[in-house]
Parts: C-alpha cells; structure tokens; sequence
C-alpha cells in the first residue's frame, strides 16, 4: 500500500468516525497482534501478547512483529493478518467510537443541543445530533403531544441520558421534560445564566401551559421581567421555540402562604389557611374569580398544585375544589380555623406608602394650578387697570380739545 493510500485511509476512517488517528492506529496494532497470536496457535505454537511488539510504520503501512527485539514475522503474514484483522478492527473502532460519545456527552446531559430529525420509526424520532454521528433517540414519553415532526426538521433537545443498547450508545433526549423551558430561558436570559435571576420552582404540562416561580439575588433586578423582556420579547421566543405553549412566570416568595397565592396567578387570591400537618392549603377567592383559579378542566390548580408541592383547595362562594382530586368538595362541616392573611404587613406598607405619594403629588399639582391661576388672574388685573388708564387719559384729551 503506497503512503498516501494509507494514511487516506487511516485519516478517513478516523474522520468519519469522530477519533483521533492514533486511536485508529491502535485499533490496527491491537488487531494485527491477535492475527499473530490466532496464526501461532494454529501451526501449534502458543503466543502471549505481553511477549510480543506490532511495529506499524504509520507512513508505510510496513508491519512486523517483534519478540524479544527480533522480526519474527511469518511469511505470508500479510494476507492472513488483513483476513483476520478486518473484523477486530471494526469491532475496535466501534468501540473508540463509542467511547468518544459516552465521554462528549456525559458533560452535555442537562444540556440544550440543536438536531435535525432524520428517522421517526414506531414513534420514535431520532435526530443527528452532529459531528460525531450520535444519534439522539427521543421516545414517546419525552416528546410533546401536540407538536408534530418531519424528516429534516431542525430542533432543539434537553440531553437527558445516555444508555448502551445492541445498536450502540444512545443517547436519550426531551422536548417534553420541564428542565427543557428552564434551560431555553437560561439561554434567552442574561441575568439567569450568570445566576442574578434563579428558577426556584416549575411545573409543565407538555404542549400545554408552563408555571415558573423565579427569584432574584440583586434587589435592583426584577425576577419576572427579566423573563419577560422588553415587550415580551424574551418570553414570547421561547413560546416560539415550544410552538405556543403558555408560559406564567411569578415571583417565588419565602413565605409559603404568599408563594402559593401567586402560584395560582393570574386569579386574585383574598386569604390562604394552612394545614401544615397535612400539607394542605385552602385559598380562598372572590367568586368571580374561582374559575379562574381552576383554570380550564382544573389546570391552574393542577399546576399550582406541582409548582408548590402543596395540596391546594380553591374555596369561594360555590364551594371548595381540591386541586388533589380535581373535584368539588362541599363546606359546612368543617370546623373553622383561623385563617392566615396573604398579605402580609410589608406589602401594606408599600401600599400605604403608594397611597401617600399620590397624595402628595396630587396636592402639590393643586398647589401649581392654584399658583398658576392666580398669576393669570394678577396679569388680567394689570391688564385691566392699563387700559382704564388709557381710558382716561383719552378723555381727556377729547376735553381739552373742545
């Protein structure tokens, strides 16, 4: 084999399969040491692998054995080590190549990766996920319901796992997973990839509608709209992304009774009572605001229910429903409990601090039009008083004429 023909062939299988040329070169050591060893044993001779050398001349393609620093080579050794080596090489390469996805991919897991759809079989769509022809295999229970898929569409994936199977390594990817919205918006959103804006809490409903509690560490830097963005923008690219999926974002508070009355937004919540033995809240809403609380087939709750991991029941004038159950229990038999305002005395505060601001300010712009009208009025008074002088003197005159 001339130089060039061999290290083509070497540098092609090793960028085909995504390995480096040495690893390739190994492979070809390794398997031309077990021809060896495989063509000893049947002319009756035992060979250790330890006690022998493969002296590959990478630029030739030249082989020889070596025992003990002495060519002992066999004669023909050409023919029948390319018989036997052509599957042991195969087999090493597949391997290395497996090894190389394992290792590239294990640092991705949690990770956003783009693929393009090339096979959907039985319900299961598998993507190229790239350079080193991984494929990533995205089951039924990790793809959204209502999104359809086509060959040679291009999407984005949550890298969930990895797993060995007969075929090879594959690996496992989401559209559907609720770790998937959170790691969209770590890429829309400045301030929550360099950790100012944190995803305390989520829950999903695939395809459907997503809740997201966020924090912030700098008191300057609004949680929400830094989700938001400017008119949207940064939320509804993401809404883009999942193909119209809503998305609430609310602020995650310390206090539980205050966190689950936003996680049941956009419905106003008036009081939450607690039952922390059981784990149980019931909130308590104006009556023309239980339906919203519930949502449509009871989903707001549902969700309110996941974000906070808190079961809630929705009471309002209608009665109480249990977002657990999702039915509508009934009131009357319960033993009243003292029941623990949502809002609390620092919100008041605000409040009352919002109040007293607007007064000022509506008193100071009383106090500008009072002193502004009554310039005009001192200015008309002036006016006034000129032109009866004229007047007069104008009388005068006509007098003295006559």
């Amino acid at each position: 084999m001339a130089i060039s023909e061999f290290n083509a062939a070497i540098n092609q299988v090793a960028a085909e399969r995504g390995i480096a040329v040495e690893s390739v070169l190994a492979s070809v050591r390794t398997a031309l040491a077990t021809a060896y060893k495989k063509d000893r044993k049947e002319a009756g001779e035992e060979v250790d692998l330890d006690e022998i050398e493969v002296d590959l001349n990478s630029e030739t393609g030249e082989v020889r054995i070596l025992k003990d620093k002495k060519d002992v080579t066999p004669s023909g050794f050409g023919r029948i080590a390319a018989q036997t080596a052509k599957q042991v090489i195969l087999q090493k390469i597949r391997e290395t190549e497996k090894e190389v996805v394992t290792n590239e991919f294990k640092s991705k897991i949690g990770q956003v990766m783009l693929g393009t759809v090339f096979r959907i079989d039985n319900g299961v769509v598998t993507l190229d996920l790239g350079k080193t022809r991984a494929q990533g295999v995205m089951p039924p229970n990790e793809q959204v319901p209502f999104e359809n898929y086509r060959i040679n569409q291009r999407l984005k994936v949550l890298v969930k796992d990895i797993k060995e199977t007969p075929r090879g390594t594959e690996v496992i990817v989401s559209r559907a997973d609720p770790q998937f919205v959170v790691k969209l918006f770590e890429q829309e959103v400045p301030e929550i990839a360099s950790g100012v804006v944190t995803v305390e809490a989520i829950a999903r409903e695939a395809g459907s509608r997503t809740k997201m509690a966020v924090s912030s560490r700098d008191d300057k830097v609004d949680p929400v709209g830094s989700c938001v963005g400017q008119k949207g923008v940064r939320v509804q690219a993401i809404i883009s992304e999942l193909f119209g999926e809503k998305i609430d974002i609310i602020p995650y508070y310390d206090v539980t009774e205050k966190f689950i009355a936003a996680s049941l937004s956009p419905a106003k919540v008036a009081e939450v009572e607690l039952d922390k033995e059981n784990k149980r809240a019931i909130v308590t809403v104006p009556e023309e605001q239980q339906s919203l609380a519930i949502g449509k087939e009871g989903q707001n709750a549902r969700l309110a229910n996941k974000l906070t991991k808190w079961k809630i029941d929705i009471k309002g004038a209608a009665g109480i429903f249990s977002a657990d159950s999702g039915e509508a229990l009934k009131i009357g038999t319960q033993e009243e409990k003292k029941v623990v305002g949502v809002w609390d005395e620092a919100i008041k505060k605000t409040e009352e601090e919002r109040i007293e601001k607007d007064r000022k300010r509506e008193e100071e712009e009383a106090a500008a039009k009072a002193e502004t009208d009554e310039a005009e009025s001192v200015e008309d008074s002036n006016a006034s008083s000129i032109q009866d002088t004229q007047d007069v003197q104008s009388e005068e005159s006509a007098l003295q004429e006559q």
